[in-house]
């Protein structure tokens, strides 16, 4: 598993940390302090919106990972802020659309070659007004009819359309 971080010294005294078997699994641990460091997963938000015929809205991304790929409009948590909150402010960011939550659909773990272990928390908004179009992070915002999906680049993105449509079928 990548570690979320690349950190080298204890960010309480400074000193080079090691790798430990502690509690049970392998920790950075400092040999001058004592202290573990604790390596947690980055928690990720994800939206899934339709339009009124039923379309589900993807972007392109715009960086990696997986530049050039479709995905659910999605980005990292903030400090001060709740998951739906997130999950809101990205769907607007990367599409220009305001949202309602609707329902959480799950909350799934996966491992970024770029970021290390995450934890994506994806719910289903309804769309409440904006404007379509391409921000931040997105190449392209678009909505897909659900039989001309493209391929997403995400795991955790497939599984909670599949449960999406599921539920609608």
């Amino acid at each position: 598993m990548k570690s979320n971080l690349s950190i080298k010294f204890c960010p309480y005294c400074g000193y080079k940390l090691v790798r430990k078997i502690l509690e049970g699994r392998e920790r950075l641990y400092c040999s001058r302090c004592g202290k573990i460091y604790y390596e947690n997963p980055t928690p990720v938000v994800a939206a899934i919106a339709r339009d009124n015929e039923g379309k589900i809205l993807l972007i392109k991304r715009k960086i990696d990972p997986r530049k050039g790929e479709w995905a659910l409009p999605s980005g990292f948590m903030e400090l001060d802020e709740s998951p739906v909150e997130a999950a809101l402010r990205e769907l607007a960011e990367e599409t220009g659309v305001k949202g309602k939550p609707k329902k959480l659909i799950g909350v799934y773990s996966n491992n970024s070659e770029i970021h290390g272990y995450l934890v994506t928390i994806i719910y289903e908004v309804e769309i409440s007004g904006g404007k379509l179009r391409a921000g931040d992070d997105a190449e392209e915002a678009e909505f897909f009819a659900v039989n001309q999906l493209p391929h997403l680049a995400f795991q955790s993105h497939r599984e909670a359309l599949e449960e999406v449509l599921k539920l609608r079928s």
